[in-house]
């Protein structure tokens, strides 16, 4: 039982490692002169406009960079969780 609960004691030390590994990583996605900046914990940090669309135009570009950094940010989790070993207490 005792030997649980380290494991669970461990996991939550790697995850909080990793945490703090993702937030300082960061992703930038641009489509027809808007970025979205994502950091490694999913969280929108920044979005710049550059250019006058329309609002129809803005809500397709976006749902298409939201997804994109998502996904960008989703691999830089999956490279980072490589890195650190994954978590191997899991089970």
């Amino acid at each position: 039982m005792f030997n649980k609960l380290k494991q669970i004691k461990d996991l939550r030390s790697q995850a909080k490692t990793m945490q703090n590994a993702l937030s300082g990583e960061s992703v930038n996605v641009n489509k027809n002169g808007v970025t979205i900046t994502m950091n490694g914990n999913m969280e929108v940090t920044k979005i710049e406009i550059t250019n006058d669309l329309s609002k129809e135009e803005l809500a397709k570009i976006f749902t298409s960079l939201f997804n994109d950094a998502i996904k960008q940010t989703q691999r830089v989790m999956a490279k980072k969780m490589q890195e650190m070993g994954g978590f191997p207490n899991l089970f």
